[in-house]
């Protein structure tokens, strides 16, 4: 039976400046033959097809922290949305607060997706668009409203205000919605993403390993932030990077002496092969 490989992208597989190294490229690729490899990640379909580019993946993928199910070449798995009237009803409260979100939503049945933000913006979501700057799936809104199908809505922002509207929010929506309060080490901030229910990484490995038919006490996770912890509790192995956050360290199985910025996943996966 074959064992199955799933990490975290952002902080994890990828390096900070958001490349992957011919070294973790190449241990990485070695595995895919005798092994069931894949991600699990907060970012959209198209991004982490531009990530991979020529890493192999032959599993679906849990995008979008989970919200999304699909395979390298589209084959959507499963959807977790946000309808429109419960995403409106979100943004209208985070508008009492003077902050609008990110909303990413499904733009259509290609996999093509939707990148909504507000004209009002605070510093940290200006730092982020720039980034995506030449994505052309932004649309910028004067008066931000969802889409039929969203994944997720977005909030960046200072943790104190952040914390303050996750609590609100929850105090109206309760357990109908996912949370997740974190902080986002690119651009030195949080942020407060808001899910269906179910969509979160440990209901993805879950469809993923019904979708494959493996074994999840012969899984291994990698894994950094807060949104990793679900599938730490499902999988045979979980790891660690050196970069992860503290509270992540206590729940992992492993801590890897290597940060993401030094292979620590394809290091970890070399000594195995070593071994």
């Amino acid at each position: 039976m074959k064992n199955i490989y799933i990490t975290d992208l952002d902080h994890t597989f990828l390096r900070n400046d958001l490349s992957v190294s011919s070294f973790t490229k190449e241990v990485w690729n070695s595995f895919s033959e005798k092994s069931i490899i894949s991600v699990a990640t907060a970012r959209t379909y198209k991004k982490t097809a531009q990530f991979l580019k020529n890493i192999h993946v032959n599993a679906p993928m849990i995008l979008l922290d989970g919200a999304l199910i699909a395979t390298m070449d589209k084959k959507i798995i499963e959807t977790k949305f946000i309808n429109k009237e419960v995403a409106d009803a979100i943004i209208d409260e985070g508008g009492k607060f003077g902050i609008y979100p990110f909303v990413l939503a499904l733009a259509d049945k290609n996999l093509n997706e939707a990148f909504l933000f507000s004209v009002i913006l605070n510093e940290h979501q200006k730092e982020v668009l720039s980034r995506y700057s030449e994505d052309d799936n932004l649309v910028e809104c004067k008066d931000i409203r969802a889409m039929d199908e969203n994944f997720k809505i977005v909030y960046m922002g200072e943790e104190k205000m952040l914390r303050k509207l996750a609590l609100h929010v929850e105090k109206i929506f309760g357990n109908s919605l996912k949370y997740i309060l974190a902080p986002e080490a690119y651009v030195g901030c949080y942020f407060l993403t808001i899910l269906h229910k179910d969509a979160d990484k440990s209901h993805g490995i879950r469809s993923v390993s019904e979708y494959v038919g493996f074994d999840l006490s012969r899984l291994t996770v990698f894994g950094d932030n807060f949104n990793d912890v679900g599938m730490f509790e499902l999988a045979g192995v979980s790891v660690a990077v050196a970069n992860a956050q503290e509270g992540v360290k206590k729940l992992a199985d492993i801590v890897l002496p290597h940060t993401n910025d030094e292979d620590a996943v394809a290091k970890y996966l070399k000594g195995l092969k070593n071994g």
